[in-house]
């Protein structure tokens, strides 16, 4: 086979949806008019001048590591991390965090400006003192070999196995080379995806850095039950005797092919089937699948820039939109007159009932159905609130959610978002009813990724 490589020199141009720098290169194939080749490079920032081999320049687009970074970023910093080249947690250690937030409003600016709304609004992106150890919860994959790591960056399929991780607190850490040097102790084969095969899967792992309670979760094809019975009892024993924190350790069954933290089966090992947190001064009890800001110290900015734009009265209703356990909820509802959560996840619903009960707060109803409906259902039962705010998932709220909110009238509308792409998108749905969008207050959540959060203020005219 002919040697196809060839090396470019090229300017990164900017970045993609998950932050790798873009370039292309215009190619003579011999024919009429060049060939554009399409490059995306990880580990570079827009500005940088960069050569590059391709492999097999004929294809229309690749995506592979430059040779060398010839002209630098003055915001490029070497990356911390002993496992930054290969592991797909954090694509960005390579730029300094000044740099990072600096491109978080660029982002938001270019996504309000494409669904031509008033960038004039937008605010500086609020960072963190200090951005590492900040996650709260981490799920890790077990390899074949029953090491525990985090997928490759683009290769889902190959594990790199950790012996360290600086987004994710240390006892976190601790606790995941416990259970992988168990696993290998054991000789527990991991899960291959291609033949579906092996027993573990994965690690699920959430502490609170206000209790300093700890949940740990695995995931496995098979219950800890007769071969497994012996392996099981160890892994108590070592996590008893090693780790204190640990509250909640709980072996769940998924032979589900799909590759998520989900449970068929679940086998409480340790202590309780679920740990306290405390955000904000509210007490919250969080099982494995209850959804709960990762960055609680930046999720408690989001509230107090959600309050402040906000400002809730004594006498208002107020409706909290895609509402989860009531992250939002305790503390608006404290504020206002009555307040009604609706979220379509029903597990979540329970959990936010049961939170507003531990917290003694009585003036909220909690309804489990999707938003559209929700709201209808609340606004007969509930009348026309003065507030509402949303919290959607990343795919955003949707334009029959929010022209339904349009429909409402309702006087402000508080939009939180961890996607500024459907954020703007949804805005947009909302001018044609009268809002106005007062402002956009980008907040970093995930420092070191792409990723940024984004609380907002509407009125109606």
């Amino acid at each position: 086979m002919t040697d196809q490589h060839e090396t470019y020199t090229t300017i990164i141009e900017d970045l993609d949806r998950k932050g790798t720098g873009r370039a292309k290169v215009w190619r003579d194939t011999g024919q009429v008019n060049p060939k554009k080749l399409k490059l995306f490079l990880p580990q570079t920032i827009p500005g940088e001048e960069v050569k590059v081999t391709v492999e097999n320049p004929n294809l229309r687009w690749v995506k592979t590591l430059p040779d060398e970074i010839l002209k630098p970023d003055p915001h490029r910093t070497e990356p911390p991390c002993p496992h930054f080249d290969l592991c797909g947690g954090c694509v960005w250690q390579h730029w300094d965090y000044k740099g990072q937030l600096g491109q978080k409003t660029k982002q938001v600016l270019n996504h309000l400006s494409n669904e031509g709304l008033d960038t004039s609004v937008l605010e500086q992106t609020i960072g963190m003192d200090e951005p590492w150890h900040y996650r709260n919860k981490m799920e890790f994959t077990f390899g074949q070999d029953g090491s525990l790591g985090m997928h490759e960056q683009g290769n889902y399929r190959n594990i790199i196995s950790l012996d360290t991780c600086l987004i994710a607190g240390k006892q976190m850490v601790d606790g995941m080379l416990e259970v992988s040097e168990w696993a290998q102790t054991h000789q527990l084969s991991g899960y291959n995806k291609d033949e579906h095969t092996g027993l573990l899967r994965h690690l699920m792992i959430r502490q609170s850095f206000e209790t300093d309670e700890i949940m740990m979760g695995l995931f496995a094809t098979e219950s800890p039950t007769e071969d497994l019975k012996e392996a099981a009892e160890d892994l108590v024993a070592r996590i008893r005797e090693n780790h204190p924190n640990v509250k909640s350790l709980i072996w769940f069954v998924n032979t589900d092919w799909a590759d998520r933290t989900q449970a068929e089966e679940t086998h409480l090992l340790l202590g309780r089937d679920y740990i306290h947190d405390v955000m904000y001064g509210y007490h919250y009890r969080l099982w494995y699948d209850t959804f709960f800001q990762t960055n609680p110290k930046q999720a408690e900015k989001l509230v107090d820039l959600a309050i402040e734009m906000a400002k809730p009265q004594p006498n208002e209703k107020m409706i909290d939109l895609f509402c989860g356990v009531g992250t939002f909820s305790l503390p608006f509802a404290k504020r206002v007159n009555a307040l009604a959560g609706i979220e379509i996840v029903e597990t979540s619903i329970e959990s936010a009932k049961r939170n507003a009960m531990d917290n003694e707060i009585y003036n909220t109803q909690f309804l489990a159905k999707d938003a559209r409906r929700g709201i209808d259902q609340v606004l007969e039962d509930f009348g026309k609130p003065e507030l509402l705010l949303l919290d959607p998932p990343r795919s955003g709220a949707g334009g029959k959610v929010m022209r339904r909110i349009g429909r409402a009238e309702v006087d402000r509308v508080v939009y939180v978002s961890c996607n500024s792409e459907t954020f703007a998108t949804d805005v947009s749905e909302l001018l044609p009813f009268g809002y106005k969008l007062e402002k956009v207050q980008p907040v970093d959540l995930f420092p070191h990724t792409h990723h940024v959060e984004v609380v907002s203020l509407l009125t109606r005219e």
